[in-house]
C-alpha cells in the first residue's frame, strides 16, 4: 500500500513538473471520478439521480432561512407582517367564505377592533385568550387582534365537550374564553367548573355593520362579543406589544401519545415557517387557495390562512368539507390550488364523475396523508399537475416534504449531504418506541427499507429546528431524546414509523405508543378509556386502533369487560356521544368476561389488536360495530364483518 501511494505521488510530482499546476489538477480530478465510478458505482448512481431534487429543496431551505432572518432582525410579529402584505393590496381579497368576501383591509380593521375590544376587557400581554369559534374570516381576525396585544390564543377543537373542553381550556390557563353562539350550550355545561376568574364572551358570526349594531347582551349573563366590535371603533394601528418574531402565538392542540389533548406552542417563528415551507414548493401570491379544513388544526390554520397573511394569496374557507362540492367549489371560486388530507382525497375519488373533475383551474394540490393506492388515479381523474405532500408534527421540528412528486412519499432525506437539515430515521422498538442504542449508548440509524422512527435534531433559536414542544413542559421532555448521534446533543422523537428507500425518499408506515389515526385526527387510547370506564361503572376497558380493509388509518376498537351480562350497549352509545368527539369513538366493541392483565397490572392488548374485529377469531367474545345512521352499536358476525370489507356497510 505504501508503494501504491508512493508510485501516485512520485506520477503527480512528474506531471506538475512537466505540464504544470493546472495539468496536475485536472488529471488529479479524473483519476478521482474514475475511482468513483468504478469503487463507487451505485454511489454515483444516486448521486446523479437525486442531485436536482437537493438542489430545489435547497434553494427552497434557504429562501425560509433568509425570510426568518430577515424578520428576526425586525422583530415582527404576525400582526406587525400582515400589516405590511396589506398594504400592498388592501382591496384584495384575503378571504371568501360562502357568499361574503373580506378584503385584506376589512380583516385588519376588524382585528383592530379585537384589539381595542379586548384592551377595553383589561386583555394586556402575556394573557392568553382561548378560541372555541367555527371557520369564518372573522376567526384569524379573532387572534390577529389578540396577537397585537401580546395575548396568545389557544385554538380549541370544536368538537371537544365535557371532560376534554374543560381540559383544553384549563391546561392552557385561559383568562377569556371566546365561543361561537352554536357552542354555548356546551360552554354552559362546564361554567360553574371553570372558576369565575375566566371571562366568557360569545361570538355571533353575522356581517359587521356597526351603524346597525345589537344589544349588548343575549338575554344572559354571557356578554355578546359582536356586540361589543359593532359598538368599538378598530384601535389605531401600531407594532404589536408582544415579545417579538420568537414569542409565543398560539396553542394548538395535539392528543400526543396519551392522555387528554395538549397544548402544543406555535411561535411567531414556527408560523412563519411551517407556511413558508410550504409556499415556497409551488405556490405563488397570486394564488387562490381552496381550504376545506378547521381553522384549529395547524393544517388549516396555519399552512393555509398563513398564505393569505404572509404571502397575499386569497384563501377560501369552508365551514365543513364536503366530497361532493370539493371540486365544484374549487371551479366556482376560480382556486389554483387546494388543500386536502389523506381521508378527504379518497372520499373525493369515490364521488360520481362530473363536470368539475376537469373542469377547474386547480394545477397544485398540497397536504399529507394521500395514500399511495390512490395517488395515481386521484391526479389523472381530476387532471392536477403537481402535488406538495408534506409531514410534520405540530409540537414538534421534524418536518419534511415531497418536493418533485414522487407517488406515496412524504419526503425525502439527502443521500449526499445528510447533515444540511438534521433530520434521521432511527432504529426503535416498535412495541415501545424506545431507540435501540449500540455499545456507546447512542442510536443507530436505520438502513434503506428498514423501518424506524423519524427524529429532527434540535437547535434552539433557529426555526427550523427549535422545539417547542407543549405548554406542559413534562409532556414536552416525554417527545425528546438525548445522547443520539454524540453525547450531550437531543431530538424531538415523533413517534412514528417511516422507511427510507435507497434514494432517500420517505414513507409513513405506522405509528408508535397509544396514539392511532382516523378520520384525519389522532386518537388517544388512554383518553378513550377513561371515557368508557367513567360511563360504564368504571369497568376495565382497553382501546387500541384496528386496520379495517380499504379504509385508510386504524378504527377504535374497545375491548371492556361485562362479567355479569349487565352492561347497555344503548346508554353507552348515547354516553360516548355525549363526551367524545365523534373521530374518538370506539367504531368497534368487544365484550368479554375478563381480562388479561401483566404483572403490574397493566391491560394486555397486543393480542386483542391482532385478532380484530374478525368473528373467526374471536371466539369467545360478542362483537359490535357502530351504526352510524342509527347512532348504536349492532351485533356483529361473519356477514358484517364481509360487508364491512366489501364497503357495504360503512364507517
Amino acid at each position: 500500500m505504501i508503494f501504491v501511494v508512493a508510485a501516485i505521488l512520485a506520477a503527480f510530482c512528474a506531471v506538475w513538473w512537466f505540464l504544470g499546476f493546472f495539468a496536475t489538477c485536472g488529471v488529479g480530478l479524473g483519476l478521482g471520478i474514475l475511482y468513483a465510478l468504478i469503487f463507487h458505482t451505485r454511489w454515483c448512481y444516486v448521486a446523479l439521480v437525486t442531485t436536482p431534487r437537493d438542489i430545489r429543496a435547497l434553494i427552497c431551505y434557504f429562501k425560509i432561512l433568509l425570510l426568518t432572518w430577515q424578520l428576526t432582525r425586525k422583530n415582527w410579529t404576525l400582526p406587525d407582517i400582515f400589516h405590511f402584505v396589506v398594504q400592498r393590496h388592501p382591496e384584495k381579497p384575503c378571504f371568501v367564505f360562502q357568499d361574503e368576501t373580506w378584503t385584506f383591509k376589512e380583516v385588519e380593521d376588524f382585528s383592530l377592533r379585537v384589539s381595542a375590544v379586548l384592551k377595553a376587557n383589561g386583555v394586556k400581554k402575556g394573557n392568553v385568550v382561548g378560541l372555541l369559534v367555527n371557520n369564518c374570516p372573522q376567526m384569524p381576525a379573532l387572534w390577529l387582534g389578540n396577537a397585537r396585544l401580546g395575548g396568545i390564543t389557544p385554538l380549541i377543537n370544536t368538537n371537544q365537550r365535557g371532560n376534554a373542553l374543560i381540559h383544553s381550556i384549563n391546561v392552557a390557563k385561559c383568562d377569556v374564553l371566546i365561543f361561537s353562539e352554536e357552542y354555548q350550550a356546551a360552554v354552559q355545561e362546564i361554567a360553574s367548573e371553570l372558576g369565575s376568574s375566566i371571562k366568557l364572551f360569545k361570538f355571533t358570526h353575522r356581517p359587521l355593520n356597526p351603524s346597525k349594531s345589537s344589544a349588548d347582551g343575549s338575554g344572559d349573563s354571557i356578554r355578546d362579543f359582536t356586540a361589543m366590535l359593532e359598538t368599538t371603533p378598530p384601535a389605531t394601528w401600531s407594532l404589536a406589544d408582544a415579545d417579538g418574531f420568537h414569542g409565543k402565538l398560539l396553542y394548538i392542540y395535539t392528543s400526543g401519545t396519551t392522555g387528554l389533548p395538549k397544548a402544543a406552542v406555535i411561535s411567531n417563528s414556527r408560523f412563519v415557517f411551517m407556511a413558508s415551507a410550504i409556499h415556497h414548493m409551488r405556490l405563488q401570491s397570486s394564488d387562490t387557495i381552496y381550504c376545506p379544513l378547521p381553522l384549529y388544526h395547524t393544517a388549516g390554520g396555519v399552512i393555509s390562512v398563513g398564505q393569505a397573511l404572509l404571502f397575499g394569496c386569497t384563501v377560501i374557507l369552508k365551514s365543513k368539507f364536503s366530497a361532493s362540492q370539493f371540486f365544484p367549489d374549487c371551479a366556482k371560486y376560480k382556486a389554483t390550488v387546494a388543500h386536502y388530507i389523506g381521508e378527504m382525497c379518497r372520499y373525493v375519488l369515490a364521488t360520481p364523475p362530473s363536470h368539475a373533475d376537469t373542469h377547474h383551474n386547480v394545477r397544485v394540490i398540497f397536504g399529507n396523508g394521500l395514500r399511495p393506492q390512490i395517488w395515481k388515479d386521484f391526479l389523472k381523474r381530476f387532471n392536477i399537475k403537481h402535488v406538495v405532500e408534506f409531514y410534520g408534527a405540530t409540537e414538534g421540528n421534524a418536518n419534511i416534504a415531497n418536493t418533485d412528486g414522487t407517488p406515496g412519499a412524504i419526503g425525502f432525506v439527502s443521500r449526499i449531504l445528510p447533515s444540511i437539515y438534521p433530520i434521521a430515521i432511527i432504529k426503535v422498538d416498535q412495541e415501545t418506541g424506545e431507540p435501540i442504542r449500540d455499545s456507546r449508548g447512542l442510536c443507530q440509524l436505520a438502513n434503506p427499507n428498514e423501518p424506524g422512527v423519524f427524529i429532527g435534531k434540535i437547535s434552539p433559536n433557529n426555526p427550523t429546528r427549535e422545539y417547542l414542544g407543549y405548554v406542559d413542559k413534562s409532556a414536552s421532555e416525554k417527545k425528546v431524546v438525548r445522547d443520539v448521534f454524540k453525547y450531550g446533543d437531543s431530538a424531538f422523537i415523533s413517534g412514528d414509523i417511516l422507511v427510507a428507500d435507497e434514494l432517500g425518499y420517505l414513507y409513513f408506515r405506522d405509528r408508535t405508543g397509544d396514539t392511532f389515526r382516523w378520520r384525519g385526527e389522532n386518537v388517544s387510547t388512554t383518553e378513550v378509556e377513561a371515557a368508557i370506564s367513567r360511563v360504564a361503572d368504571h369497568r376495565d376497558a382497553v382501546v387500541y386502533g384496528v386496520l379495517v380493509p380499504n379504509t385508510e388509518g386504524r378504527a377504535g376498537m374497545c375491548g371492556i369487560v361485562d362479567a355479569n351480562s349487565s352492561l347497555d350497549l344503548d346508554k353507552l352509545a348515547r354516553d360516548l356521544a355525549r363526551d367524545l368527539p365523534a373521530y374518538a369513538r370506539p367504531v368497534f366493541i368487544r365484550v368479554m368476561s375478563a381480562m388479561d392483565m401483566t404483572g403490574t397490572f397493566k391491560m394486555k392488548k397486543i393480542d386483542l389488536q391482532k385478532e380484530g374485529f374478525d368473528p373467526s377469531l374471536v371466539k369467545n367474545d360478542k362483537l359490535y360495530y357502530l351504526d352510524l345512521k342509527q347512532g348504536r352499536y349492532l351485533p356483529l358476525g361473519v356477514d358484517e364483518y364481509e360487508n364491512i370489507g366489501n364497503g357495504k356497510i360503512r364507517l
